[in-house]
């Protein structure tokens, strides 16, 4: 059993070694660039340049790419191309076969029929997905659970382009899954996933509604239902206003700019009568600025760097005064900064192997699945901060069978809080196979654990003081998927 010390130590250790790898590989993948001429063919490569405003986006399992107008013709190796590309669930909008058309609108449903059956060691929270582990003097039995909630159905609406707008596309798209409030696990209620409207073209994409945040936008490819939220992977989904332009210096380079203006979520103390939840009087302020380079223009050979982050409030109405040993006063419109930096990889070495990662450091970031799940110190009042990030890479064993394994962290400090989650990371490898075009499944192994911090004890009654022996737990995770 590690000691907290050495627990922080290896924290940093972890993080210095996701930044390192992130700075060999890119100088590695730069060279591996040089090498190539950009007017040679590649016997991988898509047969078209893609397009810039093909920006990825968390979804699922996978990070989202938009399709081109036209499908390429396959290559031997196209299972590994697509990889880190096109989500397990959306649907080609130019399906010639598979829409209806409701005037002018073309609309594409599509969807995905998922199950998982997991077993822990130790009981997690939530059960059929994990974001941290119980401690073990709380909770420290094993759990199993069969689950079919992240099952999701949607629908893509294609609408006319607009000339006025460059020929740009007007597009739409609406997703719900099944996590939704329910009283019993077989009783479970509709969760909205994605509502909004888009147009884009080639310059610039302009979206209103509700999808993924732009920070961080990439996501760790597990099993678990919500990968590795809480354990270093930031960035949810809430309604928001968004502006993207894209800028092709080069066929080998171009740049993307994104920024959004956003609804402000305020996610702690849920169950506290004594606190009223409200939202700031301005939104939340998010902006990314990547670079993507690639040989040739080929998708799949694509290095992607980014930065990114966010501003904002949260607000809260202390309706009494808060829990010893401070007991604060009752205090009316208090406001507590969110804020974010991050930075985010994806390097590609060659179809079947490549890597990609992100870094994050800010303040109360529970509503963007950060600080483990803390933004405010309730006894305190204070922003909590953290540091954090994972890093993966993926080989692509053959046309059918792909493997992901990779670490993550979130680190929140210390001295911002005086009892809670003070340390969660997860360690993980999985094995996929593509049975078929719309059939998928997996199996995954993951380590996670959990660390607490109590500093009230003799200041306050025993009975009221939080268990802080660590939470440590194997996960199994079988799962398979039937999408359309």
């Amino acid at each position: 059993m590690f000691t907290h010390r050495q627990t922080r130590r290896l924290s940093k250790q972890g993080l210095t070694l996701l930044l390192a790898s992130a700075s060999v590989c890119v100088v590695a993948a730069r060279e591996g660039l040089a090498e190539r001429s950009p007017h040679a063919p590649d016997a991988h490569a898509q047969p078209a340049a893609a397009d810039p405003s093909r920006t990825p986006r968390k979804e699922g399992l996978r990070t989202v790419t938009r399709l081109p107008e036209t499908q390429p013709a396959e290559s031997p190796l196209a299972a590994c191309e697509n990889q880190d590309g096109v989500d397990w669930t959306e649907a080609p909008e130019e399906d010639a076969g598979h829409f209806w058309t409701v005037g002018s609108l073309r609309v594409v449903p599509y969807g995905a029929f998922w199950s998982d059956v997991v077993y822990a060691t130790e009981r997690t929270n939530t059960g059929p997905f994990t974001l941290w582990v119980f401690s073990e003097e709380e909770q420290g039995e094993p759990a199993f659970a069969a689950d079919a909630r992240r099952s999701r159905f949607g629908l893509n609406v294609v609408g006319p382009r607009f000339d006025f707008l460059g020929s740009a596309a007007s597009k739409g798209r609406v997703e719900v899954d099944f996590f939704g409030s329910f009283v019993t696990e077989n009783r479970a209620g509709v969760l909205l996933r994605h509502v909004y409207w888009e147009v884009e073209n080639n310059a610039f994409r302009f979206l209103v509604g509700q999808t993924w945040d732009v920070v961080s936008p990439r996501i760790p490819e597990m099993v678990n239902y919500s990968g590795a939220w809480n354990a270093g992977d930031i960035g949810f989904r809430r309604a928001q206003v968004r502006l993207e332009r894209f800028f092709t210096v080069s066929p080998e380079c171009r740049w993307i700019v994104q920024a959004s203006i956003n609804q402000d979520v305020v996610t702690d103390f849920p169950a506290d009568p004594g606190v009223r939840r409200e939202a700031a009087g301005w939104p939340v302020v998010e902006g990314r600025v990547a670079c993507k380079l690639s040989a040739g223009g080929a998708e799949h050979d694509a290095i992607e760097l980014g930065v990114s982050g966010h501003i904002g409030e949260t607000g809260f109405d202390f309706l009494t005064p808060g829990p010893p040993p401070l007991s604060l006063p009752a205090e009316d419109d208090g406001r507590f900064l969110t804020w974010s930096a991050n930075a985010d990889v994806r390097i590609p070495f060659n179809p079947r192997v490549g890597f990609q990662g992100e870094f994050f450091t800010g303040s109360n970031l529970s509503a963007f699945l950060g600080g483990i799940g803390q933004g405010v110190c309730p006894c305190a009042r204070l922003p909590i901060r953290s540091t954090g990030g994972w890093a993966e890479v993926w080989v692509c064993w053959n046309r059918l069978l792909h493997s992901h394994f990779g670490y993550g962290v979130d680190d929140p400090l210390d001295g911002d809080f005086l009892f809670g989650r003070s340390y969660n990371q997860v360690i993980f490898g999985n094995l996929l196979c593509d049975v078929t075009d719309n059939l998928t499944v997996g199996f995954e192994v993951s380590s996670w654990k959990t660390l607490f911090r109590e500093t009230r004890a003799g200041v306050i009654p025993a009975n009221q003081l939080i268990a802080t022996a660590p939470g440590e737990a194997v996960v199994l995770d079988f799962m398979l998927k039937y999408g359309f």
